[in-house]
């Protein structure tokens, strides 16, 4: 007997009575530590005998039953009476201890397949967002007092106007490197002249609408995803409904329109400035005269070559649009789901622009023009 407890072993029983206290547990932890310091196979705590308990005990009763788990002793706290009995399951003193899971490597296999459930799974979340905001524009139409129609304006800007420098900047070095890459091989068939049709149509059909809305992805896609994704964790999208205002027509529908009426015009300037940079080359590395270089753009490139671009540049911004709203919607955890949400905006759109352009590549193939 020692203070209030007392300690003693019969065989494979550890019986321990009294009040056990804090202030005894150096004390209490001596003596059921010397008790079971030669024990083999398992161990058996009885607590019948344990008329009150302080928690700093019993989590040195689970404490020596996990050193004595780790030396291959099975330990069990039993017959505990109630009051007791509710401090140990406090303590998870009934737990047994947990085996380390090895973590077996996924096959390559199931990272394919769950890959691939994923991508079917976002592609349906942006098809049913796609759904809801044809239904709200719709509603929109009927009640139009509904929508947000101050917001374009500010969103052209800060989609379209500020979007110029870095357009302008990108499509003359597409065009003026397109040049000087044909440049060499033109010269050897004397064929300078017709660079103007190589800058002229791989811009107009493809190169413009592609790399503008690339430049517009980055810029917007990312910022709007990143807006809507704030909005969502900190509730004001909730505050929004709770206005009678609906999110869709608030948030979603002027940001596609904004970018409907920009990526056009940027994918027209972006046209003309990569035709520029082509010029430049002609000039200055193919012996061309500026008149012969427009002449041969404008025999070269058709009407339908400019048209074929703007309905690209047309789809490509509504995409853009649902894709960084859908996943601006879709945000949640607090500021690293905000992150995880629009870097996953830019890399599906990238992908979904690649692969529409390819889309549209093979119908207009397949149509002839």
């Amino acid at each position: 007997m020692s203070g209030l407890f007392e300690i003693a072993r019969e065989g494979q029983t550890v019986k321990i009575a009294g009040d056990l206290r804090m202030h005894d547990a150096t004390a209490i932890w001596s003596g059921v530590h010397g008790q079971t310091r030669d024990a083999s196979g398992s161990v058996v705590l009885d607590l019948s005998g344990v008329h009150a308990a302080d928690g700093s005990v019993v989590a040195l009763l689970v404490e020596l039953r996990n050193e004595l788990a780790a030396r291959g002793v099975k330990a069990e706290l039993v017959g505990a009476n109630e009051s007791v009995e509710t401090i140990v399951n406090l303590y998870a003193g009934h737990d047994t201890v947990a085996k380390r899971k090895v973590r077996k490597a996924e096959s390559t296999i199931a990272q394919i397949g769950r890959s691939a459930f994923e991508v079917w799974e976002e592609a349906k979340g942006i098809l049913d967002f796609f759904g809801s905001m044809l239904l709200t524009a719709a509603a929109l139409v009927r009640f139009p007092r509904a929508g947000h129609w101050k917001e374009i304006a500010p969103l052209c800007e800060k989609t379209g106007a500020d979007a110029v420098p870095i357009v302008v900047l990108i499509n003359f070095l597409v065009g003026s490197v397109m040049a000087f890459q044909s440049a060499n091989q033109l010269k050897q068939f004397g064929a300078n002249i017709y660079v103007a049709d190589l800058v002229g149509i791989s811009l107009t059909r493809e190169l413009a609408p592609l790399m503008t809305a690339i430049i517009v992805c980055g810029r917007s896609g990312a910022a709007f995803a990143a807006e809507i994704g704030s909005m969502k964790v900190n509730e004001e999208i909730d505050a929004l409904r709770t206005l009678g205002l609906t999110p869709f027509g608030w948030l979603v529908v002027p940001r596609v329109i904004a970018l409907i009426l920009v990526v056009p015009i940027l994918t027209l300037l972006a046209d003309f400035i990569g035709i520029s940079g082509g010029l430049v080359v002609g000039i200055s590395e193919l012996d061309l005269t500026t008149q012969g270089y427009i002449i041969e753009t404008l025999k070269a490139v058709h009407g339908w070559d400019v048209l074929t671009g703007l309905i690209k540049s047309v789809v490509f911004s509504i995409t853009i649009a649902l894709i960084a709203c859908q996943q601006g919607f879709a945000a949640s955890g607090g500021a690293e789901g905000v992150g995880k949400r629009t870097t996953s905006t830019v890399v599906t759109s990238l992908f979904s622009l690649v692969l529409l352009d390819a889309a549209f590549t093979a119908i207009f193939r397949a149509f002839g023009v």
